[in-house]
C-alpha cells in the first residue's frame, strides 16, 4: 500500500566536503568505527535499505571561491536535516532569504562550475555560472515532473568579516536545492499518499483511495515529513478529482517535533484545533487515509494509529484490519486468476494464483465460461473486469469490441462498438476496465480517433475529451483501479509515448456526464514505449527502448521518474505486458518465447509457447 520503493543508483565517490556515518538506530549492524586516525573518503554503493548518512564539512577559515561553491554544492546532497551547514558557506542575510523547500533542481549528473571570467580577479566579489541538462524539478508540495532544457543560474561570492579576518561566502546562492539524478535517488524517499476520489467520480458508492505520490529526505525522519505532507493537502495536479477527509488547515500540534509508533506499532498523531470536532465516522477516514500512506516508513509497520484532538484526548483509534472495511483498497486484492489468449484465439485464464504464491502452471489452463472462451468468435484482445464477472473482447480483424458475462451459456450478442478504419492496425485498441465497473477502448481510425468509455460497460458509449494530447492519437489505454488516472500510449510525429492523465467527470446536459482526460503528463520521457501496465498505485512496468539502445522492460513512476534500480532482467522480443497491481504477484509477458511470467525473486518462466495479450483483471 505504500510507495513502491526504487533502487539508489551507485554513488559517485566522496569528495573532500562529505563524511559518512554509520545510523545510531543501526550501530550493529555497521563496520566498527576506529577511535583514532584520520578521516578519509571512500567510494561505496548504496543499496536502497542503506543506513549509511551523509553530513557535510563547514568552510574553513581560507576556503577559497571555488571550494565554498564547491562546499555548498556537497553540503546540499547530505542528510543534514536543515541544511544548517549549507547556511555557513551563505553570508548572513542570504541565509535568512535561501528556502530549500522551495524547489528542487534536478540535474543528469549534477551542477557544473563554471568561474565568470569577467569578474575582478582580485577584488571582493567573484561569480561562477552553475550549469547542467535538466531532468526534473520538485515543487514546494515535494511533487516530482520531468523537465528538459538547460539548466544555468548564476551564484555570486563576496567578502565578508570574519572570527580570523576576511572569508568569502556566497550572497546570491541557487534558488532552492539542486543535484544531481543519482544524489536525488539516494537522499529521497519515494511515498504514497493516499485521498479519497472525489464524490463526483463515484461509481458504486465507494470512494477509492487514489495513490499520490512525492518524495521526502529518507534520513531525516520520514514519517513526521510524510505526515506533514499528507494534512497539507494533495499536489496540484491531483487535487481536482480527489478530497482529504482531514479539515482544511489541519495541522500537526504545535510543538510536535517528530512522530513515531510505540512498542506495541501503535501511532500517536496530536493534531491542532481545526480537526477538534470531527465526528467518528470522519475521523476513521482520516485514520485510514494516514494508515495507507505511512504504511512501509517503519521497519515493523504501524498496526494501529490515534489520532488525538489539541488537548490529548482521544479522537479516534483504527487498526489495519479496520482500514480495509472503510476504505478497501482494490490494490492489494488478489485476482482468481491470470488471462491470454490462446492459439486458437480463445480467452482462457490460468489458476493457482488467488490464494498461495501466483505458482498456476500450464495444466491449470481452461477457457473462459461463456462465449468469449469458445471458438464462436475470435479475438486479438481482451480484458477483464476487476470482479472477475465480465470480459471484453475485441475481433481478430480489430473491428468489433464484445462484452460478454463470463458465466456459462448464453450468447455473445451484438457488437457494443465498431470502428471504421480501413485497416486493421488503425482500429480498436486493447479495452481496459477502472475501478467504476467502467470500460474504455481507444478507436484509431485516422479519419476519427477516439477515445470511448462505456458506463459499466454497457449502452452508447462516451466520447472522452483529449483536447490535451494536441492531436496525438491514442494508441493503447489502461486506465488505474481508482478511476481517476488513466496511462496512454500516444503517437506522435512518429514516436509513441507514454502519458498520465487524470479523469476528470462533470455532469452533462442531459443523463450522461461529461468526461475528459486532463493535463497528460510524460512519464519515462527518455524512452519510445511499446508497451505498459499498471503495477500498484503509483507505479508502472513498461517496455520500450531509449534513443539508440536496446528493448528494455522497467518500472517507472507515473510522475516520471525513472527509477535507477528499475529495469528487469531481459526477454527476447516483448509485445505485451500484464502486472497485477498487487506487486507480490507475477507480471505476464507475450515475448518470442511465448507466454512467459516473471515471478517475484524469481527469472522468466515459459507457461506456453503459443499464446497472445495477457492480462490481469483491468
Amino acid at each position: 500500500m505504500g510507495a513502491e520503493r526504487f533502487g539508489r543508483g551507485r554513488r559517485r565517490p566522496l569528495r573532500a566536503g562529505l563524511v559518512l556515518a554509520c545510523s545510531g538506530v543501526l550501530l550493529a549492524g555497521c563496520a566498527s568505527m576506529p577511535d583514532s586516525g584520520d578521516v578519509r573518503g571512500v567510494q561505496a554503493t548504496q543499496g536502497p535499505d542503506s543506513q549509511v548518512r551523509v553530513f557535510p564539512m563547514p568552510p574553513s577559515a581560507d576556503a577559497s571561491p571555488v571550494e565554498i561553491v564547491q562546499g555548498f554544492l556537497e553540503a546540499l546532497t547530505s542528510d543534514d536535516p536543515q541544511f544548517e551547514v549549507a547556511r555557513k558557506y551563505l553570508t548572513a542575510e542570504a541565509s535568512k532569504d535561501w528556502n530549500p523547500d522551495s524547489s528542487t533542481v534536478v540535474l543528469a549528473d549534477g551542477p557544473t562550475t563554471e568561474v565568470d571570467r569577467g569578474g575582478d580577479e582580485g577584488g571582493g566579489d567573484r561569480t561562477y555560472t552553475l550549469t547542467g541538462q535538466k531532468v526534473a524539478r520538485v515543487d514546494a508540495q515535494h511533487a516530482y515532473q520531468p523537465v528538459g532544457g538547460r539548466y544555468r543560474e548564476a551564484v555570486h561570492l563576496t567578502k565578508v568579516d570574519g572570527p580570523d579576518g576576511q572569508e568569502w561566502r556566497i550572497d546570491l546562492p541557487p534558488d532552492g536545492v539542486v543535484l544531481g539524478d543519482s544524489d536525488f535517488q539516494r537522499i529521497y524517499e519515494p511515498v504514497d499518499k493516499y485521498y479519497f476520489a472525489d464524490s463526483s467520480s463515484d461509481g458504486d458508492g465507494q470512494r477509492e483511495l487514489v495513490a499520490d505520490p512525492v518524495y521526502v529526505r529518507g534520513q531525516i525522519d520520514p514519517l513526521t515529513q510524510t505526515v506533514k505532507s499528507l494534512l497539507a493537502g494533495p499536489t496540484n495536479w491531483l487535487e481536482p478529482v480527489v478530497r482529504s477527509r482531514f479539515p482544511s488547515r489541519t495541522q500537526l500540534k504545535k510543538g510536535t517535533k517528530s512522530l513515531s509508533p510505540d512498542d506495541q506499532n501503535k501511532l500517536k498523531v496530536p493534531l491542532n484545533r481545526k480537526a477538534d470536532h470531527v465526528g467518528r465516522a470522519q475521523c476513521m477516514e482520516m485514520a485510514a487515509q494516514l494508515l495507507f500512506t505511512i504504511d512501509d516508513l517503519t521497519p515493523s509497520g504501524v498496526d494501529e494509529v490515534e489520532l488525538q484532538r489539541a488537548d490529548g484526548s482521544q479522537l479516534c483509534v483504527l487498526s489495519q484490519a479496520q482500514a480495509e472495511t472503510i476504505a478497501p483498497h482494490r490494490t492489494v486484492g488478489r485476482p482468481e486468476y491470470q488471462y491470454f489468449l490462446d492459439e486458437k484465439h480463445r480467452l482462457v485464464r490460468m489458476g493457482g494464483i488467488g490464494s498461495g504464491s501466483g505458482s498456476g502452471t500450464a495444466s491449470e489452463l481452461e477457457p473462459v465460461p461463456g462465449p468469449l472462451g469458445n471458438d464462436d468468435q475470435t479475438l486479438r484482445s481482451a480484458a477483464v473486469s476487476r470482479d472477475e464477472e465480465r470480459a471484453a473482447g475485441v475481433s481478430l480483424d480489430g473491428r468489433s469490441l464484445f462484452v460478454a458475462p463470463l458465466t456459462s451459456g448464453g450468447s455473445l450478442g451484438d457488437p457494443v462498438v465498431t470502428s471504421r478504419a480501413k485497416s486493421e492496425s488503425d482500429r480498436l485498441s486493447t479495452p481496459s476496465w477502472d475501478g467504476r465497473g467502467d470500460l474504455w477502448v481507444a478507436d484509431r481510425d485516422p479519419k476519427d480517433p477516439r477515445l470511448l468509455l462505456l458506463e459499466k460497460g454497457a449502452g452508447e458509449p462516451i466520447e472522452v475529451g483529449t483536447h490535451d494530447l494536441d492531436g496525438g492519437r491514442i494508441e493503447a489505454v489502461r486506465v488505474a483501479a481508482d478511476g481517476v488516472r488513466v496511462a496512454l500510449l500516444v503517437k506522435e510525429d512518429g514516436k509513441t509515448s507514454l502519458r498520465i492523465g487524470r479523469i476528470e467527470r462533470q455532469d452533462g446536459s442531459g443523463e450522461r456526464p461529461e468526461v475528459s482526460v486532463v493535463r497528460p503528463r510524460l512519464a519515462a520521457p527518455q524512452m519510445e514505449v511499446t508497451a505498459m501496465s499498471w503495477a500498484g498505485g503509483s507505479r508502472l512496468v513498461v517496455v520500450g527502448r531509449e534513443s539508440g539502445g536496446v528493448q528494455q522492460i522497467r518500472y517507472v513512476k507515473c510522475d516520471g521518474l525513472t527509477p535507477s534500480g528499475g529495469v528487469l532482467p531481459g526477454l527476447n522480443g516483448v509485445k505485451e505486458i500484464a502486472a497485477s497491481e498487487n506487486d507480490q504477484l507475477p507480471l505476464v509477458a507475450n515475448s518470442d518465447d511465448g507466454i512467459v511470467r516473471l515471478p517475484v525473486g524469481a527469472a522468466w518462466q515459459t507457461v506456453v509457447e503459443d499464446g497472445t495479450a495477457p492480462v490481469y483483471p483491468g
